[in-house]
């Protein structure tokens, strides 16, 4: 007691007024003033496809990386596949920060999926929300499988948010009356009023800004999400057209290279081509590895016909028939050859793409050969004069021409191999004609060291 009242007043005032300020600097560190909400716009105006699957990952990400305080998913579609949507749904109810939606136009089918399954919805004016019934591409209803898996993720998401599940279902079901709501044998689908009145959506707003006014974020940070220079060109190669030219490329680079051994660019333009095809496809989540090992499996096949097994039979059918079903697979989203979730047309679509491909291959081997061999890149790996022994070149030793002769293939030629003619064995070529083992030649050119050969008729 005697030491407290030693101590002067001014000393005491004087450190508390330190301790108070040590306080105050703690505080200001552990929560900075004037921190900005910040909102990560993710715009939606196109089909739901692997593209828009990916995207909307890609931006979760984003904002989990920003430290996002709310996202705002601005949609315009008129929906697309289900089985992307279901995903993009299930991400979205998974996600911790609020997740608002502002249609901005259209929010039909499986946009209707996407915006049920985030925390608000807001409408500009003339918008609609609803019409989710699964239809093909030529806009018929698809098969029940398709519309009850759809009213099951409809209901399940309403009821996830608070929304009524079976006006959910009825914009699926055509069949489902709701009085007040909708008339059997049409779906809901509802303007900007009736999804206010039904609790569908929380307000009208004509911009993003209103929406956060509405809410009382005053002190805000927008910031639109954008894909990566990278992942545009990602989406680029997902195109069925693009697909199909990179199909056409790598079934083109193989048979050059094989023609040609040694040459190296068709080989390199293929292998290109391949990754090009395989990586959007594996990155969007539609190429699985067993597709792709399919794939090598079938052009295993293929090569093994080619170098080790004489005539074209079991391996290079199989070869063929694995490399064109996977590169079809790998463009449709089946899980193990189960395609339930597969729209008909999607697998026609993929089918369509693989096969032009492969046909436009067939063209560009026939006509592009030719075109190659004149061509100033060929003239720079290829022997384009001829070594005459006027000019002292002797490469061959034969006294008599062989032209006109006949023998037997004493190997494969694809196109060259080895003949036999009178019991002698000679090396010989066709002009790109395959000749099985032990078939009838006959020779039509006699120049240089090797014969040039065709079957016999």
């Amino acid at each position: 007691m005697i030491f407290k009242s030693l101590i002067p007043p001014a000393l005491k005032c004087l450190f508390f007024l330190l301790a108070g300020l040590s306080m105050l600097t703690v505080q200001a560190q552990i929560m900075p003033p004037n921190v900005q909400t910040r909102v990560l716009v993710v715009k939606i105006a196109s089909e739901i496809d692997p593209r828009t699957n990916r995207y909307t990952e890609l931006a979760l990400e984003e904002a989990t990386d920003w430290n996002a305080d709310i996202i705002i998913l601005e949609l315009d579609t008129y929906g697309g596949l289900v089985t992307d949507a279901d995903e993009i749904r299930t991400r979205l109810l998974e996600y911790e920060i609020p997740i608002w939606t502002f249609i901005n136009k259209d929010a039909a089918s499986a946009g209707a999926l996407i915006a049920i399954a985030t925390d608000s919805i807001y409408m500009a004016p003339g918008a609609s929300i609803g019409a989710a019934t699964v239809v093909q591409q030529t806009g018929e209803a698809a098969p029940d499988k398709y519309q009850s898996y759809m009213r099951s993720i409809m209901r399940s998401t309403a009821e996830a948010n608070g929304r009524d599940p079976r006006i959910a279902e009825a914009m699926v079901d055509e069949n489902l009356e709701i009085e007040g709501v909708s008339k059997q044998g049409e779906v809901v689908t509802f303007s900007t009023s009736e999804a206010i009145k039904w609790g569908f959506a929380e307000a009208q707003v004509r911009s993003i800004e209103e929406i956060l006014e509405r809410n009382g974020v005053t002190d805000y940070e927008i910031k639109t999400f954008e894909l990566s220079t990278t992942e545009k060109i990602v989406s680029i190669f997902i195109n069925p057209f693009i697909s199909g030219i990179l199909i056409l490329i790598i079934i083109g680079g193989l048979y050059f290279e094989l023609q040609t051994p040694g040459i190296g660019f068709p080989l390199l333009a293929a292998v290109i081509a391949l990754v090009l095809y395989l990586v959007p496809y594996y990155l969007n989540g539609l190429a699985d590895h067993w597709e792709i090992i399919l794939f090598f499996v079938g052009i295993a096949l293929i090569a093994a016909e080619i170098f080790v097994i004489p005539g074209f039979g079991i391996a290079g059918i199989s070869g063929f028939i694995l490399t064109l079903g996977s590169l079809i697979l790998i463009m449709i989203g089946n899980d193990w050859f189960d395609f339930e979730f597969v729209a008909v047309s999607q697998v026609f679509k993929a089918l369509l793409t693989a096969t032009a491909g492969m046909l436009g291959g067939v063209v560009l081997i026939v006509f592009g050969g030719i075109r190659f061999a004149e061509s100033k890149a060929f003239n720079r790996v290829a022997l384009q004069d001829t070594q005459d022994r006027k000019k002292g070149y002797t490469s061959s030793f034969r006294e008599q021409s062989l032209i006109g002769l006949t023998g037997v293939s004493y190997t494969v030629l694809r196109p060259s191999g080895k003949v036999m003619i009178a019991d002698n064995i000679y090396d010989a070529y066709t002009r790109g004609e395959y000749i099985a083992q032990g078939e009838q030649i006959v020779v039509t050119e006699d120049t240089g060291s090797t014969l040039k050969v065709r079957k016999a008729i």
